[in-house]
Formats: C-alpha cells, structure tokens, sequence
C-alpha cells in the first residue's frame, strides 16, 4: 500500500505485511466459518444516522466519565492477548500510546487509566491475578466469561499455533505449553458460573465489569450478581460462531440494564460513524480491539496513536455533521436500525 494509511482500515495491510503469517492469522481470524467475524462489520453498515442540521457546532466536547474516571473520548483499548506478536514492546507499547491519548486501557501497563483483564480461570490463578491488578494500581477488574473453551480457529490450527510461556504464574501452574489447547486445559475452570460473582467480589474491592454479554437474559443476571459494568461482546468473533453481532443485540441489553450501569460495547468497530452509532444505541463506551493490534504491528507505539486519533478525529467529524456537539447530545433519535426501516416500509 502506498503512503500512509487514511483510516484504520488500512492499517490491517500494514500488519499483514509486517507480521509471520502465523502471527497475522492470529489476530486477524475467527472461530469457525468466520460468519460472525464479518458480521461485526456488516450490522454496523446497515444503522443509518439521521443528522440535525443548523446546530451550532463550533465547539465539540468528546470527553466522557466512565466509573469515575474521565476520558478524552468514549473509547477504550479492548483486551487482546499476545501484543509481543505484534511488536517487540507488546502491551507496554500499547498503553503508553493510550495514555498519550487519555483514553482508557484495558492492559498490563505504568500509566494512568488501567483496567485489569482475567478470564474465568481456577480460582487459586484468578485470585493471584486479581492482587497483582490490586497491587499495581489497576482501577477495574474486566471479567471475560465467555471462555470456558477455547473457540476452534482454522488458521491457528492449520499454523499449529504454539502458546508463548507465561509469565507471573510460577508455582501456580506450568508456564509452558506446547499448544493453546494445553494452556487451556490446565487455566481454564469449566465449572465458573454466577455464583463465583460472589465470590470474586469478595477478595477485591475494585469494581467488576463482566464481558461477553450477548443476551437480556445473561444482562439481567449480571445486574442481579452486583456487577459494575457491562460489555457486550462476542469476544471479537474468536470464540463461538454464529452468535449475533454485538452491535445488534445492544439496545436488548440497554433496555434490561436500565442505565443502572454502564453498558460497553466491542466488535466490529472500525469507524466514527460506528462509534456514534453505538453511543445512540445506549452504550457509554465502545472498546477497540484488532484496529489497535494492527497499528501496534504496523508503526509500534505511534501506530497505536495514529488509530486511537484517527477514530477521534472521525467521531469529532461525525458528531459536527449530525449536530451534536457533546456524547450526551448523541441519542436514540440520531439512528436508525434497519429492522426500524423494515417496519416502515409495511
């Protein structure tokens, strides 16, 4: 590709260029018939915004609070795993880039604006996980839930895909594994359920968000388990195939939450527009996930700061356009899903 990179898009090229096919393939594929990887994409294309003209827009405040903490924008580095498969610096790279940027990290890093992510593992491993988090000064716990196996990925099995050893675990299990699917079966705990909640609350006092919501049904237990927050994920398409896009089952699981806590939201978000599409649709924050990934391949550091201001500049340009001039403006009123374009045409 020649020059540098327009929007985020573009920036996937670059990492496929830069990266071993097997590093590419990692990041770059999903479970399965990859059905629900395009999907992502493809729902968030078919919600129109409906634009007010006539506004006065000369100033725009993209700043937003998300459990107590302020942030330049309604964006958030989502949890991706193995960053030092994309650059030598790993996640250290990553998180000053959103530190430079005052947005919010889901990641390991020295900087300000730190959520921790674990995964529903064996209690002794999510314990140790959640007093380093403690101990290192992380804000937020995000529980990843939707993991009890590993989603089967063609590539990374036709790669023969090796997990990397593990660090911070010694004594608690073996920190090298020939495959995934080993490193799965000694972590992973089948068994986690609601109940655990209790559980995890009660060996830490930082605010819990539970990830992998896909349900008003799976909504309405997490606010009844006594959670903080809420992420509607499909765990960027790598898990279970043929579940729905995360953007088209938002509004089921805004409309049980209440605003009793914040709704986030990650999958398939590649643009402004899908930012100020899942704003109107009731989320607080959306979460970036393969876009970051494919910036830190491509230019390191500065790759991640170049996709998390790329997003903003187009959200900025897109609230102008629609005449909103704060996040707050940005209401359901601003879209239109296409089952609501559907309907009216009956």
């Amino acid at each position: 590709m020649a020059g540098e990179p327009v929007n985020v898009n573009e920036f996937e090229e670059l990492a496929r260029q830069a990266l071993p096919n097997m590093y590419y393939d990692f990041f770059a594929g999903g479970a399965e018939d990859q059905y629900t990887l395009e999907e992502n994409i493809e729902a968030f294309r078919r919600i129109i915004i409906r634009p007010r003209i006539l506004v006065d827009v000369s100033r725009i405040d993209m700043s937003t609070v998300i459990l107590g903490h302020k942030t330049s924008a309604p964006i958030m580095i989502a949890p991706t795993m193995m960053h030092k498969f994309a650059h030598p610096e790993g996640e250290i790279a990553t998180a000053r880039g959103a530190a430079s940027r005052d947005v919010i990290a889901v990641i390991f890093s020295e900087k300000k604006n730190r959520f921790y992510r674990i995964l529903a593992l064996k209690r002794e491993i999510t314990e140790h996980m959640v007093r380093q988090a403690e101990s290192n000064g992380f804000r937020a716990i995000i529980l990843t839930t939707d993991t009890p196996a590993l989603g089967r990925r063609k590539a990374d099995i036709t790669n023969k895909m090796i997990a990397p050893q593990l660090r911070n675990f010694e004594g608690l299990l073996s920190t090298k594994f020939v495959s995934e699917k080993a490193c799965a079966a000694e972590t992973l705990d089948r068994s986690f359920c609601w109940k655990e909640i209790a559980w995890l609350k009660s060996v830490t006092k930082l605010p819990i968000l539970i990830k992998g919501i896909l349900t008003s049904e799976d909504a309405m237990k997490a606010i009844e388990a006594g959670v903080a927050g809420i992420i509607v994920s499909n765990h960027g398409a790598r898990q279970l195939d043929y579940t729905p896009a995360t953007i088209s089952v938002l509004e089921e699981v805004v409309h049980v939450v209440q605003g009793k806590v914040p709704v986030l939201i990650e999958g398939g978000i590649r643009r402004g527009t899908d930012i100020f599409k899942a704003l109107a649709l009731g989320a607080k924050a959306v979460l970036i996930g393969r876009p970051v990934i494919y910036g830190l391949a491509a230019k390191g550091e500065s790759g991640v700061k170049q996709v998390i201001e790329m997003l903003k500049n187009e959200l900025e340009q897109t609230m102008a356009l629609a005449g909103c001039c704060t996040v707050a403006d940005i209401t359901r009123n601003y879209v239109k899903t296409e089952k609501e374009r559907f309907l009216g045409r009956m």
